[in-house]
C-alpha cells in the first residue's frame, strides 16, 4: 500500500487530504503541522513514506526549508509541493521536490499526481 505523508498546517485541509488519500487506497502514515515537526517525525519513521505532501507556508519552517532538510537525510525522498504561493513552484523544484500543484486544485488533480510520480 502506497503510505503518504502530510505536511499542512490548515486542519481542515489536513481532514480533506486523509479522507480522500484513505478513500483512493492510500495510507497515511503521519501528519505534521509544520516544517519543523515534519523533519523530526521523518527521522522517526522506521519505514519512509512513499510520497510527502507538501505545504509552503507554515509556522515555525517553511515548507521549502523543510524539504532541504528531509532530503538531506534521506535523497532519494519523492515530495510533491501543494502552495497557493506560486512564486515557490521553481525554487520547490531546485531543491528537490518532485512535484508541484497550484491550490487550489481538485482532489482528482492530487491523486492524479500521487499517481503519476508513483510511476517514476
Amino acid at each position: 500500500m502506497t503510505t503518504i505523508f502530510i505536511v499542512e498546517d490548515d486542519k481542515s485541509i489536513q481532514l480533506l487530504y486523509q479522507k480522500i488519500l484513505d478513500l483512493v487506497g492510500f495510507s497515511v502514515i503521519g501528519i505534521a503541522n509544520n516544517g519543523a515537526e515534519a523533519v523530526e517525525m521523518f527521522k522517526i519513521f522506521n519505514d519512509k513514506p512513499d510520497i510527502i505532501l507538501m505545504d509552503h507556508r507554515m509556522p515555525v519552517k517553511n515548507g521549502i526549508e523543510a524539504t532541504k532538510e528531509i532530503l538531506q537525510i534521506h535523497t532519494s525522498q519523492k515530495i510533491i509541493f501543494a502552495s497557493a504561493d506560486k512564486t515557490v513552484h521553481q525554487e520547490a523544484i531546485a531543491v528537490g521536490s518532485i512535484g508541484f500543484i497550484d491550490k487550489p486544485f481538485s482532489l482528482e488533480r492530487l491523486v492524479n499526481k500521487i499517481k503519476e510520480i508513483l510511476s517514476f
